[in-house]
């Protein structure tokens, strides 16, 4: 049979009549060896030369030349069809060509055709075959899309629709079909828009309709359309509970220890915790609510209440303004907030303990910050107000006259701008006016209340960088008359009391984080960095910067000594304080000596604190930092004058403000002092009234080992529930003590020793938000050390088992996600970064660094099962057999987070490829599950980019994993090798 190509073939064949199964013999004669059925472009055994034209697409050309099409050279297709001689992808593509849709006959004919593999539409060929299916699936379904929209016009044939929508309904049910769909689009967007604008016009015709069922078909299969793009992002069902405690503890956490965190990194990890848990918005609200009002009424009395109520009323809502930026689906967030009151007002109790503790009407002022927001509209605000049953005898006689603090702090937050202002004017001149609005700061509770508004709305270093500047002002000593010394000498002493007072209660990070832009350090800054003691800093008494010019300090030691009061002309405070504590030093040592009397100590710390009381501080932090270093019996003077350094002085001559000024002074030494007199088990009694203890301090029980200490507060918080702010500020000093591997790893013995399911769940939640106070460096422990070495050990597989294993993949899951999606934002809150950092091991040891020498992370990213690669440097791989260059070279292999990801994943991969089955197989499925639980939330693109694309393969046996959304959300669709991977694997399933 000598034919010059294909098409004459077919023809040659019609003339003469063959059967399908004679027309077969003869095609393969003359059918080229070597080459695939449906790709005919090379020559032939005889020399005969092919068209390059598909044997699907030739025959269905021919057969639909006439007004109805050929039964004979269609019994050709159908043959070829069942024998395999053509593809499935190759028939549905010559299928989607056909567009002449008003010859009814021929449409009826390619219908009935694609009913012959409809219902088994797989490939277990090479990759390239099954990226051929999806585009093929892409073609046909539009195809079937725009004969919908051809015979749902006015006068089209309802019968051919009917037949049409039955095939559209078989196609776009199946997942699996819609998943290669899905990289049919990414694979070619221009045929994705054929889809979208055939769509259009089905949905414009639909109105056309009378038959009511098959119009609800119709729309469904529009729906399942559009659903295509958006498979990954589809929302689960919600859970079914209502409490969440993950988002309490965040919040609980947030408002206790970091007031003065930036606004966005908290808002980012509330809105991870709700994809995570895929927590519906009201409830998720509701949650951060109920939180407020708990540390509201748990609250310390005096500095922590204030920060409480400012975080409640202040950062609270602005928290809610941003989370509603974020998409929110169909659901308008304001009718979230306005649900998650009406849930709220249900919690009479907890309203009436918070009010009952506030004075006042809690929920009102609430709803009002959020109306003024635009969170509520103001018929909404006008109803939960009315709805609000108000607790009966909320004023009391004892309480008719207190301000309530709510209401104290929405006043201050304008008032703090306005300080502002005026601490920026010049007072060169005149500096008395300044004087009078420090000292109307200092009464009562003003500074804490304006801190605190500060604090909560992202001003306070802008207020401490204000009070440096402030405590600078007096260094500028002209010609000055008693009154201006006294008034320089109250600057001082009142900027320098403020600022240690902003150090105590939020820490030296909101002074220290801005370098000044002169490059000269601030007096208060060095003596911050060198001298103050603080929670966890260790000062050394013999430190040169307690060691000035020693004729300084012989004249400041006479000075004490010999003066009935400090004369204040002409006199550097800035030298004074870093003099005092060599002069105290020398005073000590003449007690000790016998050269000094307790009556003479008595007048020269009279004589400290009488006038300035920065030099009472400076005194006392050294003092502090040199009895740490003496025996218990050497003690006693030292303490004995810390103690007479504290006592206020009452007496006529003492400067303006003294009794404020002394306030102040007390809380900061009882502050400095606190650490010192634990540690020896001496109390301290502070001679003012009325001055509260300081809060969270000995919460540690005496003599018990800090393991057991840990056990029993974390129990304590599972039969609970929920985190106080006290659970979390006594983990913290076990972080502290214990180290963070020490920390997580005996957290996590708790955890997999526990085996109701009810209480793992409950305990993932719980440790989640507990590992955050220092996520970063935990999440390093958890997922490079401590996971490592219970999946390596087959003595530990034990403790994988479910229902602790499933708990213990949940909580690696949501560690690495939240870890890696805020590493690369120095989101660290201060309360992190006053830690040191704790990489227990360098972690570029998990892979070389030199990219000359390929790691094996980027061999088994690189690798393809169809093709060997070779791996000589990352710029000869080829995009056909690897990772894109810009994804390899995004990843900074050099950030020990991405080196334990990628070492996690191929121990991952190794534990998948073993012969050896059991807990820790189970643990590894149930961990891929919980990533993609995850990621199907909208997170997409993280973690998972360190998965070796050889995994996908090994996933797809386990049953749980074969799913097509399993392997969609596991294989980086943005890649071409990504696309080939996930095509080969859903079509196989």
């Amino acid at each position: 049979m000598k034919v010059v190509n294909l098409k004459q073939a077919i023809l040659q064949a019609w003339k003469e009549r063959w059967s399908d199964f004679q027309w077969a013999i003869n095609i393969k004669k003359n059918f080229p060896k070597g080459a695939t059925w449906d790709s005919l472009n090379l020559a032939g055994e005889s020399g005969v030369t092919w068209d390059s034209l598909s044997l699907a697409e030739a025959l269905l050309e021919q057969a639909m030349i006439g007004p109805s099409p050929n039964p004979l050279i269609l019994s050709y297709l159908k043959y070829a069809i069942t024998s395999q001689m053509v593809s499935y992808a190759s028939v549905l593509t010559a299928i989607s060509k056909f567009d002449d849709f008003s010859r009814e006959l021929c449409v009826k004919s390619l219908l009935e055709i694609m009913d012959m593999f409809s219902h088994q539409l797989s490939c277990h060929g090479k990759a390239e075959e099954c990226i051929s299916l999806c585009r093929a699936l892409l073609a046909v379904a539009a195809w079937l899309l725009r004969a919908a929209a051809f015979n749902s016009e006015p006068g089209g044939g309802e019968s051919q629709l009917v037949v049409c929508v039955e095939r559209l309904e078989r196609l776009l049910h199946s997942p699996k079909n819609r998943a290669l769909v899905h990289i049919g689009r990414l694979e070619e967007p221009a045929s994705w828009a054929n889809v979208e604008q055939a769509v259009i016009r089905v949905s414009e015709n639909l109105n056309n309709l009378s038959n009511q069922t098959l119009r609800s078909k119709l729309e469904e299969c529009v729906s399942l359309v559009k659903s295509i793009p958006v498979m990954l992002s589809l929302q689960a069902d919600p859970p079914s509970r209502t409490l969440f405690p993950s988002v309490h503890a965040l919040v609980m956490l947030e408002g206790t220890m970091n007031l003065t965190g930036e606004t966005q990194p908290l808002v980012e990890q509330l809105m991870m915790v709700k994809r995570m848990q895929r927590i519906p918005s009201p409830l998720f609200i509701l949650e951060i609510w109920k939180a407020c009002f708990t540390g509201l009424i748990e609250s310390p009395e005096g500095t922590e209440e204030l920060k409480w109520t400012a975080f409640t009323f202040l950062k609270i809502p602005q928290v809610l303004l941003r989370l509603k930026k974020y998409p929110q689906g169909e659901q308008d967030f304001t009718e979230d907030v306005n649900i998650a009151f009406e849930y709220l007002l249900k919690l009479t109790p907890l309203l009436d303990k918070a009010d009952q503790r506030c004075n006042c009407d809690c929920i009102s002022l609430l709803l009002q910050e959020c109306s003024k927001l635009g969170l509520l509209s103001e018929s909404n605000t006008a109803n939960l107000i009315s709805k609000r049953e108000h607790s009966p005898r909320l004023k009391t006689s004892e309480n008719a006259n207190i301000q309530p603090n709510p209401g104290l702090i929405l006043r201050a937050e304008p008032t703090v701008t306005n300080i502002l202002k005026t601490v920026d004017a010049d007072h060169s001149k005149s500096p008395e006016g300044l004087l009078g609005v420090l000292g109307h700061m200092l009464s009562g509770k003003s500074l804490d209340l304006l801190l605190a508004a500060a604090a909560a709305t992202g001003k306070l270093k802008s207020f401490a960088r204000k009070f440096i500047k402030l405590n600078e002002f007096p260094k500028h000593i002209t010609g000055e008359s008693s009154k201006s010394a006294s008034v320089r000498a109250l600057l001082f002493d009142i900027s320098f009391l403020m600022l240690c007072h902003v150090v105590q209660t939020y820490g030296s990070e909101v002074i220290l984080s801005d370098p000044s832009p002169s490059g000269e350090t601030p007096f208060f800054e060095t003596w911050l960095q060198t001298c103050m003691p603080e929670e966890g800093k260790i000062l050394n008494p013999d430190h040169p910067c307690f060691r000035p010019d020693p004729s300084k300090v012989e004249s400041l030691v006479t000075l004490l000594n010999n003066t009935s009061e400090i004369k204040l002309v002409q006199m550097k405070w800035h030298e004074v304080c870093l003099t005092t504590p060599a002069a105290i030093l020398e005073i000590l040592n003449a007690w000790e000596n016998g050269v000094l009397t307790v009556e003479s100590v008595q007048k020269i710390t009279d004589n400290i604190k009488g006038k300035v009381c920065s030099m009472a501080i400076c005194a006392v932090a050294w003092l502090v930092a040199h009895v740490r270093m003496l025996g218990l019996d050497e003690r006693e003077k030292p303490q004995l004058m810390i103690r007479q350094l504290m006592t206020p002085l009452y007496g006529e001559n003492t400067l303006q403000f003294y009794n404020e000024r002394v306030v102040i002074m007390s809380s900061i030494l009882e502050h400095m002092c606190a650490d010192v007199f634990q540690q020896t088990g001496t109390s301290i009694k502070l001679p003012m009234e009325g001055l509260d203890p300081v809060p969270y301090r000995n919460l540690l029980p005496v003599r018990e080992p800090i393991r057991e200490g840990l056990s029993s507060q974390f129990s304590r918080v599972l039969h609970k529930g929920w985190v106080d702010s006290q659970a979390l500020h006594l983990l913290e000093s076990l972080l502290h003590m214990g180290g963070v591997y020490w920390f997580t790893n005996n957290l996590l013995k708790e955890l997999l020793k526990e085996t109701r399911q009810q209480y793992t769940v409950r305990a993932v939640e719980l440790l989640y938000s507990i590992f955050s106070l220092d996520m970063q460096q935990i999440t390093l422990s958890l997922l490079g050390h401590i996971l490592p070495a219970l999946l390596t050990d087959s003595s530990h597989w034990h403790c994988l088992a479910d229902p602790p294993g499933r708990a213990l993949a949940k909580l690696c899951v949501w560690c690495a996600l939240s870890s890696f999606s805020s590493h690369n934002k120095s989101q660290a809150s201060a309360r992190q970064r006053k830690r040191q950092r704790e990489d227990i091991e360098d972690y570029n040891t998990l892979f070389p660094l030199d990219d000359t020498q390929p790691s094996k992370l980027m061999r088994l990213l690189s690798s393809n099962d169809e093709e060997s690669v070779n791996l000589s440097s990352p710029g000869d791989r080829s995009m056909s057999s690897s990772l894109s260059a810009s994804q390899l070279h995004t990843v900074n292999m050099r950030d020990p987070l991405n080196r334990v990801l990628a070492n996690l994943f191929l121990l991952v991969s190794s534990i998948l490829g073993s012969k050896t089955a059991g807990p820790h197989t189970q643990f590894v499925q149930s961990f891929m599950e919980e990533c993609v639980e995850c990621l199907e939330q909208g997170s997409r693109g993280s973690i998972l980019q360190f998965m070796p694309f050889t995994m996908v393969s090994e996933l797809v046996k386990l049953p749980a994993l074969a799913k097509p959304r399993v392997v969609l959300a596991i294989t980086d669709l943005s890649l071409p090798l990504g696309r080939r991977v996930a095509a080969k694997s859903i079509a196989a399933l």
